[in-house]
């Protein structure tokens, strides 16, 4: 059998299987690489955009194969209506994912002979087709204690909403409906029907893709009320072959959003590592994540980061307008003013009158089924203390400097190079020894070092 994967490949669905730099000044921070989703191979990203009770979610789309085999199945608290289903722009997770990842940025040393300047910060901190026919024989489904709550059709995905009375039975109509359920899923589906939960089952309908104009499944968002602020991973465990990646973008009117269930710890920033990273910054990122999942016993949620949309710095991409910050699923901002144009209705409710800040929370999860064995619970808070995954290229001063100051600075290059490569050994497990090698040399009887410094920064 073939594991087929989509945006909830491990997170929420159950897979179905079938057949150069720019100056800067010195109190800046210039943005020149990203830890984005694209470094993992298998991630899912997920958006919750949730004030209150109210939640919609964004289940982002990265399947692979032929749209005719693809199909999921979500967990939900309640019956979903059609007005509660949407397609979303397929390029909302880039923006979330382009806005808040883990950057590398580079600063500059400014001439140690000079009297420093002072510059005014602005605020910012200083650097540090019609439903497919469904099976309809009742008394089956009455024996196997499936009910068929809703059937419709969104885009370009045929819907269909389940409840179930025991696992069994839910299996067997999922088998009769012409999906093959893979080993484990009946044990893991069981926690959810106690709940009482629903089942979001989603299809392509091939005829309606075909004419959409779209080379990849979209989004899918839902949106709902419920007092249960979570996410359901277990079932994706059922084909998870190795731990998996999970990106979760939170937006609140409030503040940040942590895992209830689970620590949620920072993941190492605002550290200077030396300049040679720069052409190495996926390498560096994977590894440095990799020994920070190891030493929290790798059940943990990474909070990679948390800031207000409406600024960033240094910014890797720009805030989300108000547009996007819809598509994305966030339902309080206010009307425009100066219009009259009523609001339309998403999921039944008018936009709540709340303030239009939107606060954004990254976490990176990795889990697998022995350490992660409860599904992720959230609460959501007030603090909005900002934070970010940031690393720090700090390039020296490349000019002469003949002043004492600058023979002081200078002289104290050679151990900053040091303690910069002692930290990114620390942080990803490199052998200080190779990364030594990469370090600059600096001939300090050699007013020319600088020369060939600048040509090692080229």
């Amino acid at each position: 059998m073939t594991m087929i994967r989509s945006f909830f490949a491990i997170v929420l669905s159950l897979f179905l299987v079938f057949t150069n730099s720019l100056p800067a000044l010195a109190f800046c921070g210039f943005y020149v690489a990203k830890a984005d989703t694209k470094l993992y191979n298998q991630a899912s990203q997920v958006a919750i955009a949730r004030a209150d009770d109210r939640t919609i979610l964004t289940m982002a789309n990265d399947y692979q194969g032929e749209a005719k085999d693809f199909a999921m199945v979500v967990p939900v608290p309640t019956v979903l209506k059609k007005e509660q289903v949407k397609v979303a722009n397929p390029t909302i997770m880039e923006r979330l994912d382009a806005f808040s990842a883990p950057r590398l940025v580079e600063y500059f040393d400014a001439n140690p002979c000079e009297p420093v300047r002072e510059y005014k910060s602005f605020g910012l901190p200083l650097p540090s087709a019609a439903p497919a026919p469904i099976a309809s024989n009742r008394s089956r489904e009455q024996a196997q204690g499936v009910t068929v709550e809703a059937q419709f059709n969104v885009g370009e995905y045929d819907i269909v909403i389940l409840s179930a009375k025991e696992s069994g039975g839910l299996e067997s109509w999922l088998q009769d409906n012409g999906y093959k359920i893979p080993n484990g899923a009946k044990d893991l589906l069981k926690p959810y029907i106690r709940q009482k939960l629903k089942f979001f089952v989603a299809k392509v309908n091939l005829e309606k893709f075909e004419t959409s104009g779209f080379t990849k499944l979209r989004p899918i968002q839902i949106a709902y009320e419920s007092p249960r602020f979570m996410l359901p991973i277990r079932l994706g465990m059922v084909n998870a072959q190795q731990a998996q990646d999970l990106i979760v973008y939170i937006l609140s009117p409030k503040g940040r959003a942590e895992v209830a269930n689970y620590r949620t710890v920072r993941i190492p920033s605002d550290v200077n590592i030396p300049q040679f990273v720069k052409g190495e910054f996926s390498d560096f990122y994977k590894s440095m994540f990799n020994t920070s999942y190891d030493r929290e016993d790798r059940n943990v949620a990474f909070l990679e980061y948390a800031w207000n949309m409406g600024n960033c710095d240094p910014c890797s991409a720009d805030p989300l307008n108000p547009d996007e910050l819809k598509q994305a699923g966030v339902f309080w901002l206010e009307q425009p003013i100066g219009t009259n144009k009523p609001q339309p209705i998403w999921g039944g409710r008018r936009p709540m009158p709340m303030s239009s800040n939107v606060f954004i929370t990254r976490l990176h999860v990795r889990y697998t089924r022995d350490k992660f064995p409860e599904d992720l619970m959230f609460q959501d808070t007030n603090n909005q203390e900002n934070f970010q995954g940031r690393y720090v290229m700090q390039h020296p001063y490349l000019n002469e400097s003949n002043c004492d100051a600058g023979k002081q600075y200078r002289a104290g290059l050679p151990k900053r190079f040091d303690q910069e490569a002692q930290t990114l050994s620390k942080l990803t497990g490199w052998k200080i020894e190779d990364i030594r090698k990469k370090l600059p040399t600096v001939n300090l009887a050699d007013v020319s070092w600088y020369d060939r410094f600048r040509a090692y920064v080229r």
